[in-house]
């Protein structure tokens, strides 16, 4: 269950009808009627995407997605400015979406349109295509000599849905004959295979070699991953990547990626991660890996969890990237491994939270190795590590910074960074010895003809003691229109993940200052299980559910309701998605009558059902331990069972809504149905949204819109009154 795309542009353009009646969408010239928040402005900011830096350090790239409500349609533009932020223009003029730009040379850009690779110069002029697929690529990167090119394209796979037969065109069955048939939003039917082919003056050659040749592995990896989890060396001559080789049963219960390197010129691929005669242990498909053969310590040295997006060093001498120790567990450490490629000697880096990107530093720096963003207490900052691996903090703001690449002038980050009070934007950070003197520039721009006219509620830090004896970081958030002396509604912030941090994160849809917009207090804690506050901390949750977790979520609101003045007591709601929509659907039936409204989106609600319903087998067996039809049962697993939701609809007592996608195939779409029955037939006021068309989030504007009217609508109802 876990984590993100935004994007970006420049000039004002009006909402136009091309010839075949594409919706030309460009930015918004919105003007509101308040300094209130709207689900309206929401949708009209524009949302940064790729950036890139030239080889020459004199420019930034990058890309833009604007949406039309009106239309319910997006469109993704490219941009360009000089590296200090001015002459800031749009280069995208036709209607068509053109997606992710980088440099081919100091002058020239590629970029993707209609599936196919085009080229442009630096303004815009003498476009080209370069690649003629029938418009088939969905990713690529040129090697660094610019004759070789990867593209990412879809291939059909019936390993487990098997094809209908030819003369029954119009069936629509599916014979499914194994696990993972369906992966997040979609049945499988295809998957992803990385292709490599010639760069000449004429353009890409149709010479496609597949590195992945007669192999039914996807790459890059579902859900979320793209071209990121490929690298190519320095001299153009082998390619790093990354692949899950499982398919079925055995890739529904293991987390276990590896990183490849292909030879381009003898075409043979070797595992950086395990040795050649490597041979996985059984497992057991209904049991947690954690007590397997596989997660043993003699075998955890095989790199046996997430291995993710290489990255060759700038001299070629040496391959990083992000690596978990253990098979089964999405939420592990999040390392970052060394891998020297003379010797094949791995090295990790030690520190004491996730690692959640990073770029190699300058060949000749001698004061960094690498760069790398990490969330600690609530924010994800700025980070460098040497080659002694002594790690050093860059960054120390209220800010979530999100992506990190050189600048390419031999002296500056380029950086892209959000927070629960601006949306994302572009930077360069010039580091030094200590925070202080770092400098932090902000050279994009993007919505602040609509920032300006809009009033933020106040963000606060707040401490609270947990129940252990602990404490949890919350964050509070006051109503945009605040006056003192008040007292306002107040929302706990049930986190999803579960073990996903309450940061400085700028959300399209649970947005706070939207929240503080429509007059409400928000009580946002980084309750245990959540990454920014050490390993163990994070790791509590698993097996325990309904224990600490929630105890956490009662202890910031009873803190809030207590000793903050602005804070209405006896008009309290819990709101929530995913893990963060289980906590509601089990806070419904143990809340003491703290609550006088609930929001679930996307929750889990009967966890014996979530067991089997759920794709990703691997984690319901980390989190719950075992199958529930075990007997005996291993504590954990009968504690989790016994405490799920739907065992307490018994004792609901409050007002919920419940939401859902249909084409969440995370938690199934029945379990927000099965809430919503349960509490009409209980006769609770309740109320269910449900989207055919959407999946774990809800991506379409006017969706988008309806979303945020139905959830104040019903929270006004019961809490304004």
């Amino acid at each position: 269950m876990k984590k993100i795309i935004l994007l970006l542009a420049v000039m004002m353009m009006p909402n136009l009808i091309n010839a075949q009646d594409d919706v030309k969408i460009g930015k918004s010239n919105i003007k509101l009627d308040s300094r209130m928040m709207t689900p309206e402005a929401l949708w009209a900011m524009g949302r940064i995407g790729a950036v890139e830096a030239s080889p020459n350090g004199k420019q930034v790239v990058y890309q833009v997605g604007y949406y039309s409500v009106k239309a319910n349609k997006s469109r993704q533009v490219i941009c360009i400015m000089d590296a200090d932020g001015k002459n800031n223009r749009q280069l995208s003029v036709n209607a068509k979406s053109e997606t992710d730009p980088t440099w081919f040379d100091e002058h020239t850009i590629a970029y993707l349109s209609g599936g196919e690779i085009w080229t442009m110069k630096a303004d815009g002029t003498d476009r080209k295509q370069l690649s003629k697929t029938d418009g088939q690529i969905e990713g690529f990167k040129f090697s660094p000599n610019r004759q070789k090119v990867i593209i990412i394209k879809s291939l059909p796979f019936h390993e487990i849905i098997k094809k209908n037969p030819d003369d029954l065109p119009k069936a629509t069955g599916r014979r499914v004959t194994d696990l993972m048939y369906r992966h997040w939003d979609h049945y499988v039917e295809s998957i992803q295979h990385p292709f490599v082919c010639s760069v000449s003056g004429d353009g890409i050659a149709t010479d496609a070699i597949d590195i992945l040749d007669g192999e039914p592995y996807e790459c890059p990896m579902e859900p979320f991953g793209g071209i990121e989890q490929l690298a190519w060396s320095p001299d153009s001559k082998t390619i790093a990547y990354t692949c899950r080789k499982k398919i079925g049963l055995e890739y529904s219960i293991s987390t276990d990626s590896d990183i490849f390197l292909y030879n381009i010129g003898t075409r043979k691929t070797t595992n950086l991660c395990k040795p050649a005669n490597y041979v996985a242990p059984k497992n057991d498909p209904t049991r947690t890996l954690k007590i397997q053969a596989v997660n043993a310590p003699e075998n955890l040295k095989n790199n046996v969890g997430y291995d993710q997006n290489p990255q060759f060093s700038p001299d070629g001498k040496y391959i990083a990237w992000q690596s978990m120790e253990r098979d089964g567990y999405e939420a592990d450490l999040n390392r970052l491994c060394i891998y020297e490629m003379a010797t094949g000697i791995k090295r990790y880096i030690n520190w004491k939270s996730d690692v959640e990107a990073f770029c190699w530093a300058p060949e000749n720096n001698k004061q960094a190795q690498l760069y790398f963003l990490s969330v600690w207490h609530g924010c994800n900052n700025m980070y460098s590590v040497n080659w002694k691996g002594e790690v050093k903090q860059l960054t120390e703001t209220w800010d979530d910074w999100t992506s990190i690449q050189l600048a390419n002038d031999g002296k500056r980050i380029l950086a892209t960074r959000q927070s629960l009070s601006a949306p994302t934007d572009i930077y360069m950070v010039t580091p030094h010895k200590t925070i202080e003197k770092t400098t932090i520039e902000q050279i994009s721009f993007e919505n602040k003809h609509i920032l300006d006219q809009l009033t933020f509620g106040k963000v606060q830090q707040r401490w609270v003691k947990t129940t252990d004896g602990k404490e949890e970081l919350v964050w509070i958030v006051l109503p945009a229109n605040y006056e003192e002396g008040k007292k306002y509604p107040t929302l706990l912030f049930c986190e999803g993940g579960p073990q996903s941090p309450v940061s400085q994160f700028w959300s399209y849809r649970w947005n706070f200052q939207m929240m503080a917009a429509n007059g409400y207090v928000v009580v946002a804690p980084n309750r245990h299980g959540l990454p920014g506050f050490g390993q163990e901390w994070k790791e509590e949750i698993s097996g325990d559910w309904t224990g600490q977790c929630m105890d956490d979520y009662l202890a910031a609101i009873d803190d809030a309701a207590k000793n903050l003045p602005f804070v209405d007591k006896d008009r309290l709601g819990a709101v929530g998605a995913s893990f963060g929509g289980f906590s509601v659907y089990y806070l419904a039936g143990h809340h003491d009558k703290r609550f006088k409204a609930f929001i679930s989106h996307d929750g889990a609600f009967n966890l014996a059902a979530m067991y089997l319903e759920t794709e990703e087998n691997w984690f319901s067996n980390w989190e719950y331990d075992e199958a529930y039809w075990h007997r005996p049962q291993m504590p954990n697993a009968k504690k989790t069972y016994h405490d799920s939701p739907h065992k307490y609809v018994e004792k609901w007592d409050t007002p919920i809504l419940c939401i859902h996608g249909e084409k969440d195939y995370r938690i199934n779409y029945t379990q927000g149905m099965a809430a919503f029955n349960a509490a009409r037939m209980k006769g609770l006021p309740a109320e269910l949204l449900i989207f055919p068309d959407e999946n774990h989030w809800v991506l379409k504007p006017q969706n988008g819109v309806l979303w945020q009217r139905t959830f104040f609508d019903f929270l006004d109802k019961w809490l304004k009154k």
